[in-house]
């Protein structure tokens, strides 16, 4: 009887050695993500896209000695910080190890603010776009895999200038993502010659924008742009200005590219155009092909960022050997970023190797990951055009 509670002494040691070093059984992520709300046609392949590289890690064994990696879902609701807050908490609770999350940008940062800092919890965001989560002091907590919206603005400015466009009306989702972005659209536009004739808000969830229509082709413009969600009022503005017949052509900023919109719009769509974030390359044709063998489309909007999330969360454990937020967070941007060897979508066990035994690598990933600054996103845009009813990529910036 001795020698079997000495044994098991000595296993329960083993064990409290192994969790203290990093090297838990299980990690868990939680993902945070809109699975109700504005863009809830994007959230579910998303979520797949973090999944499936927790999986992968999972099946390689080589994650901190064959850790098993959890994913723990819960609803940010995209503009609800109520719910946010309170889904955040509740995964605070389960004991999740990392977050990957949010997805919209103003639930994103009342999430850091009022759980991620005060519990020291690591934030991951593919998606959240506002340039104002740049400067928001997040003691070094947060990371973006999708680039602020100051760039796009930047790229939009671009697009709106290579296709003759000389004059805008603009109106944007009444939250901190449609004001960060219509701001950077309107000076980035600003600044190259362009004519922005009105900037206006809108509402999210209004069965009627005749006013709001009619408010902007007052103003004219060669073209409407809308900084809005392609699941709620952006898709309700288009719908009225068609009808009203004040514009047929529309850009479209990130927040309205998805397979959603065309399809519920219809034929009156074809010809609009915008951007988002996207690579090229081997990483996302890799991605694709993985996603499409797991059934879901990797082309979804952020969910190669949400692959890279996740990632990025468990190479930095493995190279902290640990689990520890305190630990890993300063390890994300060496990862990350050159020096060392590239690490593609599939590769994931090839990286654990690497970093265990003391070789650099360098993410790529399928986004083509490269942070500069406070966690930033350097990021590429896919500039995208509505034909025949479905969004085509017709270039990269």
């Amino acid at each position: 009887m001795k020698k079997m509670l000495m044994a098991t002494t000595a296993a329960a040691l083993v064990a409290t050695s192994a969790l203290a070093g990093g090297h838990a059984k299980e990690v868990k992520l939680g993902i945070e993500f809109g699975f109700t709300g504005p863009i809830e046609s994007l959230s579910g392949p998303m979520a797949m896209g973090a999944e499936l590289a927790m999986q992968e890690a999972t099946d390689s064994g080589m994650l901190l000695d064959s850790a098993k990696v959890t994913p723990i879902r819960a609803d940010s609701g995209c503009i609800d910080n109520g719910l946010a807050v309170a889904s955040a908490e509740r995964l605070i609770a389960d004991g999740i190890n990392g977050l990957i999350g949010a997805d919209c940008s103003g639930v994103t940062g009342a999430v850091l603010q009022n759980v991620a800092i005060p519990n020291g919890m690591v934030m991951i965001s593919p998606s959240a776009t506002s340039p104002g989560l740049t400067t928001m002091e997040d003691n070094g907590l947060f990371f973006r895999t999708s680039p602020s919206d100051a760039r796009e603005g930047e790229v939009m400015a671009e697009i709106l200038q290579e296709r003759g466009v000389k004059s805008i009306a603009l109106t944007y989702t009444n939250n901190d993502y449609g004001k960060g972005l219509a701001d950077a659209i309107e000076s980035s536009f600003k600044a190259v010659g362009g004519e922005v004739t009105i900037v206006a808000a809108h509402e999210d969830g209004k069965a009627d924008y005749s006013a709001e229509v009619g408010a902007l082709a007052s103003a004219g413009g060669d073209l409407l742009v809308v900084a809005g969600y392609l699941d709620q009022g952006g898709a309700g503005i288009i719908k009225s200005a068609l009808d009203a017949g004040a514009w047929d052509t529309f850009g479209l900023p990130g927040g309205m590219i998805g397979e959603n919109l065309p399809k519920n719009i219809g034929p009156d769509l074809d010809g609009s155009y915008g951007q988002i974030a996207g690579s090229q390359g081997t990483g996302i044709d890799t991605f694709v092909e993985m996603a499409k063998a797991a059934g879901f489309d990797g082309t979804s909007p952020y969910a190669p960022e949400a692959y890279d999330a996740a990632a990025l969360f468990m190479m930095a454990m493995q190279a902290a050997n640990s689990t520890d937020p305190a630990d890993y967070k300063d390890k994300i941007l060496e990862v990350a970023n050159a020096p060392g060897e590239k690490i593609y979508p599939g590769e994931l066990a090839k990286a654990f190797e690497l970093i265990k035994a003391g070789t650099d690598v360098d993410y790529v990933g399928a986004s083509a990951v490269e942070l500069i600054g406070p966690g930033e996103s350097a990021g590429t845009y896919r500039m995208i055009e509505v034909k025949n009813g479905v969004n085509e990529t017709i270039g990269f910036k």
